[in-house]
């Protein structure tokens, strides 16, 4: 049984063959005729799984080629296809093996590894499947049910990807999605976005304070408007410790001491007040404009500079700097090609073989390699 947790938003309409058709032509892709409902219906009975009702609609109407990147339905290697269906799960057991993940719902950790490894794969028999979408995007696997975000799954690494699949396309291959994020899925990986250790591109950028001069006090301050501009939310404990250390470094405004005297019980006066020290500062006008036909470009622009500069001084986690660079960045500037090779370490990086080869290490000062070439280049950079 899969049971829906809880949701800050309606469920969106189901999506129809129309609808689908519009993704499908909007997609950098080759795309061949839509799966009939018998090949569907095939594909489920061979790997033993059931599409859920957007993604079965959606695959009707077309079948997105091209690329490795898409899975092949029709005439795809059926050992990849059954590789990739059963890579979200290997990837938990994974880390349950050489990470000591135990999911919450599962019985009591055995002590020794090898039982633990069992234990944890027969309680993972049952868990409901997530199907490929696009790379290690998947949906879950739940037929007749529609709206189930996106998630990007690399090991216990699951964060939401967009509201359903129609969101999910349109910010992936676009850079346009909805407003705010649907944090509901099954109960089972439920678990890793709303509660687990993943990293949740749609949540506060997850930076260590580093402004040790008024000047980067106020650039945080900047960097936390343009995060607003495009959709991002930083959270009050962040806007209040962006107002302490602003005042801690002498920087001077009637508002700031206000914001960063706020106590717990206050915080639903941190957006207001950031609001005001931000016309003090006189940043409020000198924010860029919407005016391109990429939502938000020169602001986009502006945030992978600053997350790339946060990833090299140490202040944002490799691997958490490369996904915001590729989900806010990258994906929603029309994935231009100066940014590809920080995307591919990024991938690199959560690549779940990277931890069994050992190479995560390594692959991590990839990404801060690539940001160090980006900072050192014409900016915007050149394709």
């Amino acid at each position: 049984m899969t049971t829906p947790h809880p949701t800050s938003r309606s469920s969106p309409p189901p999506l129809t063959p129309e609808d689908a058709r519009v993704l499908l032509r909007m997609l950098p892709a080759e795309i061949a005729p839509g799966l009939s409902a018998s090949e569907l219906d095939a594909v489920e009975a061979r790997f033993g799984f059931g599409f859920s009702a957007d993604h079965r609609v959606f695959l009707g109407a077309g079948l997105p080629l091209g690329s490795p990147r898409w899975p092949d339905w029709r005439h795809g290697d059926p050992d990849d296809l059954a590789e990739r269906l059963a890579r979200p799960v290997e990837g938990v057991l994974f880390d349950v093996e050489h990470n000591g993940f135990w999911h919450p719902s599962w019985s009591p950790r055995p002590s020794g590894n090898s039982e633990a490894l069992k234990v944890a794969r027969a309680e993972s028999a049952s868990v409901p499947p997530l199907v490929p979408v696009y790379s290690h995007r998947y949906l879950p696997g739940t037929p007749g049910e529609w709206g189930h975000p996106v998630l990007s799954v690399v090991q216990t690494d699951i964060i939401v990807y967009g509201n359903d699949l129609a969101d999910y396309l349109r910010h992936e291959f676009t850079g346009r999605a909805g407003g705010g994020f649907g944090r509901t899925t099954v109960d089972f990986w439920g678990y890793f976005v709303n509660g687990g250790p993943g990293i949740d591109v749609t949540a506060p950028t997850p930076y260590a304070p580093y402004a040790v001069t008024p000047q980067e006090a106020v650039e945080c301050f900047r960097m936390l408007a343009l995060e607003r501009l495009i959709g991002r939310r930083p959270s009050p404990e962040q806007l209040i410790e962006a107002g302490l250390t602003a005042l801690l470094l002498d920087v001077e405004t009637e508002s700031l001491p206000l914001l960063a005297g706020l106590t717990r019980g206050e915080h639903e006066r941190a957006d207001g007040l950031f609001e005001r020290v931000l016309g003090e500062l006189g940043l409020v006008d000198a924010l860029p404009a919407d005016d391109t036909d990429l939502p938000w470009e020169a602001a986009r622009w502006e945030l992978v500079r600053w997350w790339s500069r946060l990833i090299v001084n140490g202040s944002l986690a490799p691997g958490a700097g490369g996904d915001l660079i590729t989900y806010e960045g990258w994906g929603a500037l029309s994935q231009p090609r100066a940014l590809r090779p920080l995307v591919d370490a990024t991938d690199a990086f959560y690549d779940w073989e990277a931890d069994r080869a050992g190479t995560r290490e390594q692959l991590a000062a990839a990404i801060v390699a690539e940001a160090e070439r980006l900072l050192a280049g014409p900016w915007p950079p050149r394709d």
